[in-house]
């Protein structure tokens, strides 16, 4: 691997324990922000995590482009760098910001490694359970626990449509796509959303729902959990049926178990 990926999840690690969890439930007035909404938050706790995960990481890949959910909404021209960087790391340093300014104890830390314009590696890092995700391409994925001891993961098999189960983000659908699609989640037997793409990702790659669906898709928040997926034997494709590339923010993303359940829940339910 390019980037000593035990490394970066020790970073990942160090930064949770430094910056974002002795802020858990400790946020003052002041300490949260809002960005393009009322459910769009930053807290410090985002920005000093972010600012300690880019100084390791210029250590451990000096020749890396960083790229980071805070760092890139001061510099959007970060994004149009990915594209052509020869090696990057993308760090989401607190997904579910809402969940973790709220005081709920569903967020995480994502980052994920491209190179050439290829995700070859995901992590997902659990602060609360002190536990990691990760994948790196053509490895498989695996779930690494706090005493050491792993586990691979698969991705559920195959179900009937009625029978399907899975989490879909809905809130960034336009109107008119978002109340077609809610009736069409009539169709399957139960969805949710935990406004939390790590713990989501988590939850899929574990293989306990069959799906996920997401329409914003910054490359911070879905890089490392599709190729987690995708690792995991999951079908992963963006809503016009092609492949989730780093460079993508737009078009969607659709998880299903394999190709034959993807094309069901994109013709029965996310008729976007």
């Amino acid at each position: 691997m390019i980037i000593d990926i035990e490394a970066l999840a020790g970073i990942l690690r160090d930064a949770s324990r430094a910056e974002i969890m002795p802020r858990f439930r400790r946020l003052e007035e002041g300490m949260v922000r809002e960005k393009s909404s009322a459910i769009d938050l930053v807290t410090e706790a985002d920005e000093a995590a972010e600012r300690m995960i880019a100084a390791a990481v210029s250590r451990l890949a000096p020749d890396a482009l960083f790229v980071g959910e805070e760092s890139t909404a001061a510099d959007p021209g970060l994004l149009d760098r990915l594209k052509e960087a020869d090696l990057a790391v993308v760090v989401d340093p607190v997904d579910g910001t809402f969940n973790f300014a709220a005081g709920m104890p569903l967020f995480g830390v994502m980052a994920s490694v491209v190179h050439k314009g290829e995700t070859v590696a995901g992590l997902i890092y659990d602060p609360i359970g002190d536990d990691l995700v990760v994948a790196e391409k053509g490895g498989g994925a695996v779930h690494v626990f706090s005493d050491g001891h792993s586990l691979k993961l698969a991705a559920a098999a195959p179900a009937a449509l009625e029978d399907l189960t899975g989490m879909a983000s809905v809130g960034f659908l336009p109107q008119q796509s978002r109340s077609e699609v809610l009736a069409n989640l009539a169709k399957v037997r139960f969805f949710a959303s935990y406004r939390c793409a790590a713990h989501e990702y988590r939850m899929a790659a574990g293989g306990f729902v069959h799906f996920a669906m997401y329409y914003k898709i910054l490359p911070w928040d879905h890089l490392a959990g599709a190729l987690i997926m995708q690792e995991a034997g999951a079908h992963v494709a963006r809503f016009d049926g092609s492949a989730y590339l780093p460079q993508h923010t737009t078009g969607g993303l659709l998880i299903a178990p394999d190709k034959e359940s993807w094309d069901v829940l994109r013709r029965e339910v996310f008729t976007v």
